[in-house]
């Protein structure tokens, strides 16, 4: 059933895209209530503009704490229009019906974001607001509530095309986008209190998916991508070039102090071809031959600029999405040669959240903070100490099986990853897996480093590893059987390195 708007309270933070709201409920005869600083800027557009002080008979109080918590208020929204007490109720106490309420919220994440002042913090915990959505959101049988700027041009073209009627199914879909923004509000209070960091989608901009993860399913993103990258060129990013996006972004993060070129390049959000060299053009070409095969459709990503010389070799590939800080012109020419290829600008300011992972399930929610760090301890427990040079490369692969799937192994030499095996159900099987690819592009393992996301349980891995030629060993320990590995080690003259530290992940 669709309901005509003939009155709105506005009462909103920022004001940015509320003018042509206002200016078409004012050419509809709508009459509009509001409060403060969106009253001054409804009257500097010349539309005549009730205070909510008219309607309760009381000023904004205690420094604006409240300004709308009143019954005639509260009445004005909740009151059911086809309740015969209500509409006596409302008439007895001067309750004027209120059709439409724009409200959005004090900007508390950002508020936390920019500053430890506890007091600020607490000034931008809104009371009245959610008060206020969850009421209209409640009564959206009669009620039409919006509550985040992002839906403002839905509601103008709603109120364009529909003369200021509003259906039933509409008012549903404004106010279900309400109660999550009054659910993610109260997250993010939550979770400062807790002492957590996490952040809450649905008050961020939308972004409908054409598809999610497979083309039978529906998907939306939550954020503003523009924070963190330009894009130069290519097709919208789909879901899955999302979630490749972000696999690339968390590896290379582990890499921007680094004074050399590194190229990686990611499929399914593994790791399937990484490598450090004095250029870009080595470093791509050293990534590409680790896996030549897996990097079609794949993801890149770099921590240096992309010249012309890099980007002819990497224009032979098909390749989804491509990620850099900087892009030389002539490059850029090149790249764009094929419309659909997404090319992403890496932001130097990197807004990107430290956020906890948290993940649906089972009724509910799962947070936990992110797996920063490569290493607890460094513990040389082999025969012998491992290289400057082994070092070395043994902290390239611990940093690049920390990105793989469980279980999994990495193996790398001269900072160059020549073998993997992810996802595997068995430690062996991923070691089988990545001792076999290192065979397939001819790499020889002879002085390579093995890295273990998790411990050995048995000696079988350090076994296998030594036949095929791997010398030096990194791994977190805790196995009631390390001991059976470290004496393999001594009687083989392998040197590994217990980290105290493990990187599953699911």
């Amino acid at each position: 059933m669709n309901k005509k708007i003939q009155s709105a309270l506005i009462s909103v933070f920022y004001k940015d895209g509320l003018e042509p709201i206002v200016k078409i409920l004012a050419d509809l005869g709508v009459t509009i209530y509001s409060t403060g600083g969106t009253q001054s800027f409804i009257e500097a557009l010349e539309i005549k503009v009730i205070p909510v002080e008219t309607l309760t008979s009381y000023p904004s109080i205690l420094g604006g704490r409240v300004k709308t918590l009143h019954p005639v208020i509260f009445g004005g929204i909740l009151g059911k229009r086809d309740d015969e007490t209500h509409r006596r109720e409302m008439a007895q106490f001067h309750i004027p019906k209120i059709d439409l309420v724009i409200v959005d919220l004090y900007p508390f994440e950002e508020t936390v974001a920019s500053t430890t002042d506890e007091n600020q913090i607490i000034e931008r915990i809104d009371v009245g607001g959610p008060s206020m959505l969850r009421a209209a959101a409640k009564n959206h049988k009669d009620v039409t509530v919006v509550a985040r700027k992002n839906d403002y041009a839905l509601l103008v073209e709603i109120l364009k095309t529909q003369k200021g009627e509003i259906s039933l199914e509409q008012r549903r879909l404004f106010a279900i986008k309400a109660f999550d923004v009054c659910t993610s509000y109260d997250t993010a209070i939550s979770n400062y209190f807790h002492n957590l960091e996490v952040t809450t989608p649905y008050n961020k901009e939308e972004k409908i998916m054409r598809y999610g993860e497979n083309p039978h399913q529906k998907a939306a993103f939550f954020g503003n991508l523009s924070e963190l990258f330009e894009q130069l060129n290519g097709k919208e990013l789909s879901y899955n070039n999302l979630v490749d996006v972000d696999a690339a972004v968390q590896l290379m993060t582990e890499f921007e102090s680094s004074s050399n070129p590194v190229f990686a390049i990611i499929k399914h959000t593994n790791v399937c071809g990484i490598a450090q060299r004095n250029t870009t053009k080595e470093a791509w070409d050293a990534a590409l031959a680790g896996d030549p095969e897996s990097a079609f459709g794949g993801v890149l990503v770099c921590n240096n600029a992309i010249d012309k010389s890099t980007a002819d070799a990497i224009n032979e590939i098909f390749f989804e999405v491509l990620i850099a800080p900087a892009f030389d012109d002539e490059a850029l020419t090149t790249l764009k040669s094929k419309k659909n290829r997404i090319l992403l600008r890496r932001k130097a300011t990197d807004k990107r959240q430290k956020e906890e992972m948290h993940r649906s399930l089972l009724n509910g929610v799962l947070i936990q903070q992110t797996d920063e760090g490569n290493y607890a301890d460094w513990k040389e427990t082999g025969a012998r100490e491992s290289t400057p040079e082994e070092k070395q490369d043994s902290i390239f692969a611990n940093i690049v099986c920390k990105h793989l799937k469980s279980n999994a192994i990495a193996l790398v030499k001269d900072k160059q990853l020549i073998g993997k095996g992810c996802g595997q159900t068995s430690r062996i099987d991923a070691l089988r897996h990545a001792v076999e690819k290192a065979k397939q592009f001819n790499f020889d393992l002879k002085g390579s480093v093995m890295a273990s996301d998790a411990f050995f349980p048995f000696d079988d891995c350090v076994r296998l590893g030594h036949e095929a030629g791997i010398t030096v060993f990194i791994q977190p320990g805790g196995s009631i059987r390390d001991n059976d590995s470290i004496e393999y080690c001594k009687a083989n003259n392998l040197a590994m390195v217990i980290t105290g530290m493990r990187h599953f992940k699911h």
